[in-house]
C-alpha cells in the first residue's frame, strides 16, 4: 500500500479552515506544495488573501464569547476529546508531515506526532489549574482577588520545519485559558494545521475557536498581526522576521510572544564521557535534518578530547542513512526545499575558504539526485568569529572548536547573539551546574540534546527572543493578569479622602 498521505482528495475543498469549514482562498495566486523528498508537486491550492484573514478573525471573535466564557472544566473536557481525536488521526498525520516536509516516518510517529498529542493531554489538565495569588488583606480594609482572564483572539505564525508541534505549541495554550485563535502555517507545510483544526472541530470545539488561514507572510501574516481585532500575535520563526513582526504588532499595542532563531552551543568538558558525547553531538546536530533552532550547532570541546571528539563524530556521521522518508530504516530526510539545501550548501561552501570540511558537504547523487538532500557534515577549524560558527545555518551541519579553560568554554558558548537552548557534558556536578547558571540561554541540558517535555517552557533570551510554549509556563503569555479589590469597611468616609477633602466636617 501506498503510504503517502492524498492532500488532493483530502482538503479538495481548499486550504483555508475558517469557522467549521474548508475553503478557497481568495488571493488570486497559486502555491504548490512539494515533496522535498523528490521534488514533485503533491497539491497546489489558492493562498489567503485580506479577505480570509478577515473572515477568520471575526469567526475568532464570534466565537470568543462562548469559549471565553466557558469553564475551565468545560475546556478542559473539550479538551481531552481534542488529544483523542488526535490519537485517532496519528497515523494521517505522521504521512502527512513526512510528506510535506520529508521528515523520516519514525520522527513523525515517534517525536512529531506523539509529542502533539501529549501536549493536548497536558494543556487538557492544565486548563482547570489557572491560579493566581491566594486572595487575602494586604491593605487592612480590603480583600484582593487576582483574576486570570482571556485575551481574546489570538494571531500565530507557524513555521515550516514543524508544522504539526507549532500548531500545538501555540493553539493548545491559548485554548485552555478561554483565548479564540487564528493561526496562519507556513504557506509550503499547511497539511498538519488543517488536519488539526478538524480534529478540534471532531471534538467540540466551537466553530470559529481555531481558524487556519494558508496564505504568504507579507500578505496574509502581516495582515493577521496588525489587525486591530487580534489582541495578541504569537510567532516562531527566524529572528529577521520576528522583528518585522514586532515592528508591525507595535501599531495596535498587541501583547507580543516571540520564538525566534537559535545557535545551540554543545559544551564537552574535559571529563565527559566522550562515547555519550559523541553521540549526542550528532543525534543533537542532525534532528529534523538539523533544522531545528535548538539543535546542536556548535560544538566545544576541552582539549585533551578534542581530537577524539572530532574523530568519533566524522565516522558516526559517515553511518547515517539519508532515504526515502516513508522507509523505516531512513535517518535522514530531505531539506524543506532545494532552496533550503542551497541555502545550506553556500554556508559551507564558503567555510571551504577558512575551515575544513571533515566529512560532508555535498548534496548525495544517483537515486537521491532529485530530492532535497545534504550529507551530515562536520567542520572543524573555523574561527569564532566566522559566519559559520556565528550564523544559524538550519541544516545538518556541526562546527567544532577546542577549548582550554572551562572560563573559554562557558564564554564561547555565549558568544553569539542567540540564547535558544545549549548543553553541558562532564561527569562533575559543579562544572555543569556552573554551566547552567553561566550559560544565557532558556533551556540547558546536562548529559543530553533536545529532548522536550510539555510540562517544561521553551522560550529563549537575547535574540532569540522572549515568552514561553509548553508548560503551566504560557499561561503568562495567554493571559491577562486582572487585580480585583473589594472594600470590607461599609465605611463611607475612609480615612484617604482627607487628602482631597482636607479638614472639612
Amino acid at each position: 500500500m501506498d503510504q503517502r498521505f492524498d492532500a488532493t482528495e483530502r482538503f479538495a475543498e481548499g486550504a483555508q479552515f475558517i469557522a467549521g469549514s474548508l475553503r478557497s482562498g481568495s488571493s488570486g495566486r497559486t502555491q504548490a506544495v512539494v515533496d522535498p523528498a523528490t521534488g514533485e508537486t503533491v497539491y497546489s491550492y489558492e493562498l489567503a488573501g485580506e479577505a480570509e484573514v478577515d473572515a477568520a478573525v471575526e469567526a475568532a471573535r464570534r466565537a470568543f464569547a462562548d469559549w471565553g466564557g466557558a469553564t475551565p472544566g468545560e475546556r478542559s473536557d473539550t479538551l481531552h476529546r481534542f488529544a483523542a481525536a488526535l490519537a485517532e488521526d496519528a497515523g494521517d498525520l505522521a504521512r502527512a508531515e513526512s510528506l510535506n516536509c520529508g521528515k523520516p516516518i519514525k520522527l513523525s510517529e515517534e517525536f512529531d506526532v506523539p509529542g502533539s498529542i501529549d501536549n493536548a493531554a497536558f494543556f487538557a489538565g492544565a486548563a482547570r489549574h489557572l491560579e493566581g495569588k491566594a486572595a487575602g488583606e494586604y491593605s487592612a480594609d480590603h480583600t484582593s482577588v487576582i483574576r486570570r482572564e482571556p485575551i481574546g483572539v489570538v494571531g500565530s505564525i507557524a513555521p515550516w520545519n514543524y508544522p504539526l508541534q507549532m500548531a500545538a505549541w501555540k493553539v493548545l495554550p491559548a485554548l485552555a485559558a478561554g483565548n479564540t485563535i487564528v493561526l496562519k502555517p507556513a504557506e509550503i507545510t499547511p497539511f498538519t494545521s488543517l488536519l488539526f483544526a478538524q480534529a478540534a472541530q471532531r471534538a467540540g470545539l466551537p466553530d470559529g475557536a481555531l481558524n487556519i488561514v494558508s496564505g504568504a507572510g507579507r500578505d496574509a501574516g502581516e495582515r493577521l498581526v496588525g489587525h486591530p481585532s487580534v489582541a495578541m500575535t504569537s510567532f516562531t520563526g527566524s529572528t529577521a522576521v520576528g522583528k518585522r513582526v514586532a515592528e508591525i504588532a507595535t501599531g495596535t499595542v498587541k501583547r507580543l510572544h516571540l520564538e525566534l532563531g537559535g545557535k545551540a552551543p554543545f559544551v564537552v568538558f574535559d571529563d565527559a564521557d566522550l562515547e555519550a558525547a559523541v553521540h549526542g553531538a550528532v543525534a543533537g546536530a542532525l534532528i529534523n535534518t538539523g533544522q531545528d533552532c535548538t539543535a546542536a550547532t556548535r560544538a566545544y570541546v576541552q582539549r585533551p578530547l578534542y581530537d577524539a571528539f572530532v574523530s568519533g563524530v566524522a565516522d558516526l556521521m559517515a553511518t547515517v542513512r539519508l532515504g526515502d522518508p516513508f522507509d523505516p530504516s531512513t535517518d535522514l530526510g530531505p531539506l524543506i526545499s532545494h532552496a533550503q539545501r542551497d541555502r545550506v550548501a553556500g554556508f559551507v561552501d564558503r567555510a571551504r575558504a577558512y575551515a575544513t570540511v571533515v566529512t560532508g558537504g555535498e548534496a548525495p547523487q544517483g537515486e537521491l539526485a532529485n530530492g532535497a538532500y545534504y550529507r551530515p557534515t562536520l567542520i572543524a577549524g573555523a574561527a569564532q568569529d566566522s559566519e559559520i560558527v556565528q550564523s544559524e545555518i538550519f541544516g545538518p551541519v556541526l562546527v567544532v572548536l577546542p577549548f582550554d579553560s572551562d572560563d573559554e568554554g562557558i564564554a564561547l558558548a555565549n558568544d553569539t547573539p542567540y540564547g535558544l537552548a545549549a548543553s553541558a557534558w562532564s561527569r562533575d556536578v559543579y562544572r555543569t551546574g556552573r554551566a547552567t547558571r553561566e550559560i544565557n540561554a532558556g533551556c540547558v541540558w546536562v548529559n543530553d540534546h533536545i529532548p522536550i517535555i510539555s510540562e517544561m517552557p521553551h522560550g529563549g533570551a537575547k535574540a532569540s527572543g522572549f515568552g514561553k510554549d509548553m508548560s503551566a509556563y504560557s499561561f503568562e503569555e495567554y493571559t491577562q493578569v486582572k487585580h480585583v479589590m473589594y472594600d470590607n469597611t461599609a465605611v463611607a468616609r475612609k480615612d484617604w479622602h482627607r487628602t482631597i477633602f482636607g479638614d472639612r466636617p
